[in-house]
């Protein structure tokens, strides 16, 4: 089967900063894949050259088979998007908002809105004005499914939700999945994600750090703690295919963050000079992802990464051009 999205050194350079760095993404169909990185990272960006909302300074992509970039109708007939701040119409009711997506989309869609919606037990005579956050988001995920499409992206979708919300929208995202059809969730949330990805993609200053299931992810990297008989011993440089991704110094003892590292390797280390033991142990997702996006790091930790400064996103698209084709992307297809 083709890849759901591709993508071949897809760069994006905007004044003052890149954007993506020769990103190269491969996304098989049926699966969860999540795209991890902090704030200004790149991901709103690469989401926005997928559905066909920005050209790209160099590089292809391909979704469902087409280019966006040429065929972007193509693209958004089968994707479905939901952003952390959905743009809904507030004057309307929740069903006068489906009932007027519908006219873009196949019979059948108001139906599957209507189910949806009867599911999270919101009134179609409410409007969108006075629903929470939480039901807001309910609803965009409503519009975002109910043409049934092939790709369903994520952006940040659970950001200022409650954590039932929360856990109910990302859980309902592996039975989409066990259908057959293929979810894109970019967030900064890692222990929410680590919960329903197949596949962890790490995005840090624009350029793919990771890009395998989370599993092999797992597997493949390492924690050491290295004992010193002295703070200025240094830890010898590891063989290949070993790389050290973060080196850390805390007191007498040396913390390293190894990807490919081998146990054969332990004996090597403690025959250097200066070196007392080493123990080693499994890291989690959230350790995986600093040492990815703290590469070189050495010292004191410094401000969580969600925090950190990156390249400047590149400005979302306005609601609306004065066409319908943009309008219905306000509702449920907006990047």
């Amino acid at each position: 089967m083709n890849p759901v999205i591709s993508t071949d050194q897809l760069t994006m350079r905007f004044r003052g900063c890149d954007a993506l760095l020769g990103v190269d993404l491969t996304i098989q169909p049926g699966t969860v894949f999540a795209l991890l990185g902090e704030n200004g990272a790149g991901k709103t960006t690469l989401i926005r050259i997928l559905t066909g909302f920005q050209k790209p300074t160099s590089g292809s992509a391909s979704v469902c088979d087409f280019d966006p970039l040429k065929q972007p109708l193509e693209v958004r007939r089968r994707v479905g998007y939901v952003s952390d701040n959905p743009a809904l119409y507030d004057w309307m009711t929740v069903g006068q908002i489906g009932w007027f997506t519908a006219s873009f989309y196949p019979d059948g869609f108001y139906d599957a809105y209507r189910e949806s919606i009867a599911k999270y037990e919101i009134p179609e005579d409410r409007k969108i004005r006075v629903l929470s956050k939480g039901q807001r988001a309910k609803i965009a995920l409503s519009l975002a499914l109910a043409h049934d499409p092939e790709l369903l992206i994520l952006d940040e979708p659970t950001s200022g939700l409650d954590p039932m919300v929360r856990r109910e929208f990302l859980e309902s995202m592996i039975g989409r999945a066990a259908s057959g059809r293929t979810v894109f969730l970019s967030s900064h949330q890692i222990n929410e994600v680590e919960r329903v990805a197949d596949t962890i993609g790490i995005l840090h200053n624009g350029k793919l750090q990771a890009c395998e299931p989370l599993n092999d992810l797992k597997g493949s990297m390492t924690e050491l703690t290295v004992s010193l008989d002295d703070p200025l011993v240094q830890v010898p440089t590891l063989p290949e295919p070993a790389e050290t991704l973060l080196e850390e110094n805390q007191g007498r003892q040396r913390r390293v963050l190894v990807r490919n590292f081998d146990p054969s390797m332990i004996s090597f280390i403690e025959s250097a000079s200066g070196v007392v033991g080493v123990r080693d142990r499994t890291m989690t997702l959230e350790e995986i992802f600093i040492a990815h996006t703290r590469k070189g790091f050495a010292g004191p930790p410094g401000p969580p990464p969600e925090l950190s400064r990156g390249p400047i996103e590149s400005p979302k698209p306005p609601a609306g051009d004065g066409g319908r084709e943009s309008e219905v992307v306000t509702t449920g297809e907006q990047s």
